[in-house]
């Protein structure tokens, strides 16, 4: 053990430096942050729901919630339930098992409630499509009001998909708009 202590102490310790933040996240994050807060006026809150995606979308999602995205700085949080949540973000091709769970989040979600649909599968079925086993498209099971299309679509679009759903919920006066 002494011999790993000296040879620290010899060296120091090694890493390798972290990665530079790109001006464009760093400018594109504080915006974000300013329009919701001007928009909504508070955080935004949101359910996410898997309705039978391949988890792409979701690994996504999740690096929205590292320090690189960092969206809880940006005033946008997750929450375990949809009476606390202001958005939905709904993941994959609606399974059979799950229409029948999605709509009453769908329903449990207090007015004005804000819906967006993350994938291919969630937008328009994806290679899933309509079958005995899936309802398809989010859109054929509850309204939405945003779709962000892509296999899976990069943390920024995601991002870019929330603050377009907030500002036409909040333009059209909290009024539902299916897609």
């Amino acid at each position: 053990m002494w011999r790993i202590v000296k040879l620290i102490a010899k060296n120091g310790m090694r890493s390798e430096a972290p990665p530079a933040c790109s001006d464009d996240l760093r400018v594109g994050g504080e915006r974000i942050q300013r329009q919701l807060l001007e928009i909504l006026g508070q955080a935004l809150s949101i359910r996410q729901v898997d309705a039978g995606s391949c988890n792409g979308c979701e690994l996504e999602i999740n690096a929205l919630n590292n320090s690189y995205y960092n969206i809880e700085g940006l005033g946008i949080r997750f929450v375990a339930s949809p009476r606390h949540a202001d958005m939905l973000l709904v993941t994959g091709p609606v399974s059979r098992h799950m229409e029948l769970a999605l709509r009453r989040t769908y329903d449990a979600t207090p007015d004005p409630k804000l819906v967006v649909a993350v994938g291919d599968c969630g937008c328009d079925g994806g290679i899933f499509g309509d079958s005995y086993a899936s309802c398809g498209r989010v859109a054929n099971v509850i309204p939405v009001d945003v779709a962000v299309p892509g296999c899976p679509p990069p943390p920024l679009e995601i991002l870019r998909g929330i603050l377009t759903a907030v500002r036409r919920g909040r333009s059209s006066g909290g009024e539902q708009s299916p897609a």
